[in-house]
């Protein structure tokens, strides 16, 4: 891919996320890249491709489900099914954060891609991920 398909390919990525969507969940802003070899956060979190548009994951999903709003039902889900809690994945492991507040912990996972990548578990949870 040429330089100028590549600028062009970012910036449209970064236009595309909704920052008041990061701002209702725990470390919205960031979130790690889960793809082997990411780096930077996964600025879109409730969808498959990091720069968000497109295809819902299933975090996406879910967090729309609630009304867009950080529930402690969502943050106690394990919505991607790789066995941690979307706030343990999100550093808010009691289910206590309120928009506004620090929370507790870091974002160690991605709520809506399945960690690792590399397990079979995550193979069809993680079918339409975009890793970049």
């Amino acid at each position: 891919m040429m330089f100028r398909e590549v600028l062009l390919c970012v910036l449209l990525g970064v236009s595309v996320a909704y920052p008041k969507y990061q701002q209702s969940i725990p470390n919205g802003q960031s979130v790690p890249n889960p793809c082997p070899g990411g780096t930077g956060n996964w600025k879109g979190v409730g969808h498959y491709n990091p720069y968000g548009g497109g295809d819902r994951n299933l975090f996406g999903l879910d967090f729309a489900s609630s009304g867009h709003v950080w529930t402690h039902d969502l943050c106690m889900d394990d919505s991607d099914s790789d066995g941690v809690s979307n706030g343990v994945e999100l550093g808010d492991p009691n289910c206590t954060w309120l928009p506004g507040q620090t929370p507790q912990g870091r974002a160690t996972g991605h709520p809506g891609i399945c960690e690792p990548m590399s397990d079979q578990k995550c193979h069809t949870v993680n079918l339409n991920a975009i890793c970049v």
